[in-house]
């Protein structure tokens, strides 16, 4: 892996220890670092090219993530998130994205519910021509669009994080015909909030979580991990 000198990030979004703390976390994310692989200081400052100080800093606060975990007198050590994480987050996020819907249908503006029209027809466009890449990125938009309009910056801070936690193990399992389901429930979440109907926006969203969950398993969720665990074993015994 090559070096990374967070110090020249563009972004200010961020103080320099939630830059590093930031960055380590899209490496657990997105697989950069595996499972159960040891994290050391120097070598994570190395690669960021920041001092131990801020690493050791984003390690007490991934810990309190649960995507490490920290062993006294031995080392720091990926944990990620397990095939009972994704379980576990999108049955939290079932509730929790219905209560968005609801939310999302009484404080929706204008301009966001034009775009999540806009959203709706160009996914269909894409699911149409097999475009999964550009379905992919809308798919992710339309939820983005929704937990904004929700107007509740603690639930948005929250789904956007459950978003973040799946999207690796999501894209490993994307099956082409569920593009074109989600968008069709995303479109009835779209028309339930353009009516005003928030418990109906509310149930639908539920269910549409429910779904995206029962085609991961359908389309090899255990797998994914099952081969994950291999490798890391085969990595173990050289």
């Amino acid at each position: 892996m090559g070096n990374y000198n967070v110090k020249e990030e563009v972004t200010d979004k961020y103080s320099l220890r939630g830059r590093v703390f930031h960055r380590i976390r899209e490496n657990i994310l997105n697989g950069t670092y595996k499972e159960h692989e040891e994290l050391k200081e120097v070598t994570v400052g190395e690669e960021l090219g920041v001092s131990r100080t801020p690493v050791r800093e984003a390690f007490r606060q991934l810990e309190l993530e649960g995507l490490i975990q920290i062993i006294p007198n031995k080392g720091a050590y990926v944990t990620g998130i397990t095939e009972k994480d994704v379980k576990d987050i999108y049955i939290i996020r079932s509730l929790l994205e219905g209560l968005c819907a609801r939310w999302a249908t009484e404080n929706i503006t204008k301009e966001q519910l034009d775009e999540m029209e806009e959203n709706v027809y160009l996914a269909s466009f894409y699911a149409e021509k097999g475009h999964m890449e550009q379905l992919a990125q809308l798919d992710n938009r339309f939820h983005e669009i929704m937990y904004e309009a929700c107007n509740s910056k603690m639930l948005e801070h929250q789904l956007k994080d459950f978003h973040e936690y799946v999207l690796r193990v999501r894209k490993k399992t994307l099956a082409t015909s569920r593009g074109n389901a989600s968008n069709k429930e995303h479109e009835q979440i779209m028309l339930a909030i353009k009516a005003g109907d928030g418990e109906l926006a509310q149930e639908l969203a539920h269910t549409h979580m429910i779904n995206a969950y029962e085609n991961m398993v359908k389309n090899g969720l255990h797998e994914v991990y099952q081969k994950e665990n291999l490798e890391l074993e085969r990595e173990n015994k050289k």
